[in-house]
């Protein structure tokens, strides 16, 4: 396998544990843990999508971990 398969694994694997954790009811949507895995796991895929030259995906990948990004930092930030 290339370095590109073993990181698009990891980088599916993060979203899809995340997913699932969600869904069972152990990982909130609004928790930094959820947002962060989804902005590293879209992070790692956009890699992926750019080094195999697959825009439309890293297109997708790029805005799904920008999305995470900004929730996650809007959760970080202090509140009033």
């Amino acid at each position: 396998m290339t370095l590109e398969d073993w990181s698009g694994t990891l980088g599916v694997s993060v979203l899809l544990i995340a997913f699932a954790l969600n869904l069972l009811g152990f990982l909130d949507h609004k928790s930094r843990a959820y947002q962060g895995a989804n902005a590293l796991g879209a992070g790692i895929l956009a890699w992926v999508a750019w080094r195999i030259e697959f825009m439309p995906f890293f297109v997708l990948e790029l805005v799904w971990c920008m999305v995470s990004l900004l929730a996650l930092f809007s959760l970080v930030k202090p509140r009033a």
